[in-house]
């Protein structure tokens, strides 16, 4: 190859997988990416001089990190990733401005803000009524009416 080197194509290599990483978001790319990058550093280093102690490389490599390291870090994104930022407000009451159709999706005030809500019971709720937060489900506030049992 005369215009461009190996270690250029593996580090090119990696980070063509980095970018279908984040485009299929699979954690598998990821460990593509590492391996082709490991590749070029040895390449470099003289230690992998041909195509195929590269390519053994490139193997060993990224199944030794995806085997040890696709899980745990499977685990940690996805606990990064729970929806927990408004479990603050479960409990809390607000005033339904928009009416909450029995299976469908109204709106309530809250915090200052007008918020999109369903009813937890699939019950019709009307504008200007109190309710109580039962749960989040993303930035949807699921409802019931307030009451004394409604609290519990």
């Amino acid at each position: 190859m005369d215009f461009i080197t190996w270690p250029q194509l593996w580090v090119l290599l990696g980070i063509l997988f980095l970018i279908a990483e984040l485009l299929s978001v699979s954690f598998v790319f990821t460990f593509l990416s590492v391996g082709a990058f490991v590749t070029a550093l040895v390449t470099v280093l003289g230690i992998t001089p041909n195509l195929t102690t590269q390519l053994f490389c490139f193997a060993v490599v990224t199944v030794l990190t995806l085997v040890t390291g696709r899980k745990p870090l499977r685990r940690w994104f996805e606990s990064r990733t729970k929806k927990q930022e408004y479990i603050e407000s479960v409990g809390d009451k607000a005033t339904v401005t928009e009416t909450i159709p029995a299976s469908g999706e109204g709106r309530i005030f809250y915090r200052g803000t007008e918020w999109a809500a369903v009813s937890e019971h699939h019950e019709s709720i009307m504008a200007g009524q109190a309710v109580v937060i039962r749960r989040m489900e993303g930035s949807r506030a699921v409802v019931r009416p307030a009451s004394v049992g409604s609290l519990l």
